[in-house]
């Protein structure tokens, strides 16, 4: 599935994170990037095993992953590119709609279903989510085969460190609702997702995630 050049073009990137080495390097780029389609196109061939809404759906395969250029308001630190790749598998949009995806970084891969960089208006209709039906919310995080499968539960790649305007701390869904996005995931490791039989694992780790992404459906 994933490449072994695609890891060492990854690594490498890490190391050497400047436009010059990128513009040298191209080449890997490129077939980095047809690597990722791939495995875009990979997911959705297999959706029906997990999500039939996401077999239905249509796929732009160059649209369904992240891309190495980081825009200046969205950058983590002083990086120009990222050294890491979330590929896609959605019914909707990856920045509208929950969906699930394959995190390809080296020594730090994994795999789930999330809305991880919502737009401005689905980061509203998150948290209103949550407001909403915190029954639901409770379900969701009870459940055995969620629990097996994402012992670590809802998890998020930023947090406010205040509660959003609007907002009561004293809710239950509080913690969640700080959380600039949010997600489930479980680490696969480098060597698994070198062979194309990891599809099954995938597989394995996407069906339960399907309750996250119906929640927020």
């Amino acid at each position: 599935m994933v490449e072994p050049e695609t890891f060492t073009f990854l690594a490498d990137l890490a190391k050497n994170n400047r436009k010059a080495w990128m513009d040298e390097h191209r080449d890997a780029r490129d077939d980095a990037m047809r690597n990722f389609t791939g495995i875009a196109m990979t997911l959705h061939d297999y959706a029906d095993r997990f999500d039939p809404f996401v077999a239905e759906a249509g796929i732009k395969p160059k649209q369904s992953y992240t891309k190495f250029f980081q825009e200046p308001r969205d950058r983590v630190g002083r990086d120009l590119y990222r050294a890491d790749v979330d590929v896609f598998a959605n019914a909707g949009h990856p920045s509208e709609d929950f969906g699930y995806y394959l995190h390809i970084e080296p020594g730090n891969c994994y795999a789930g279903a999330a809305l991880f960089h919502p737009s401005k208006e689905a980061l509203a209709r998150l948290r209103q989510r949550l407001v909403d039906d915190a029954e639901g919310l409770k379900d969701l995080l009870t459940d055995p085969d969620f629990n097996e499968t994402f012992p670590d539960g809802l998890i998020t790649r930023k947090t406010l460190r205040a509660m959003p305007d609007g907002f009561d701390s004293s809710n239950s869904a509080a913690p969640y609702l700080k959380m600039v996005g949010l997600g489930c995931c479980r680490d696969v490791p480098d060597a698994l997702l070198l062979d194309d039989e990891v599809i099954d694992l995938l597989i394995e780790i996407f069906r339960p995630a399907t309750q996250l992404v119906r929640y927020f459906d």
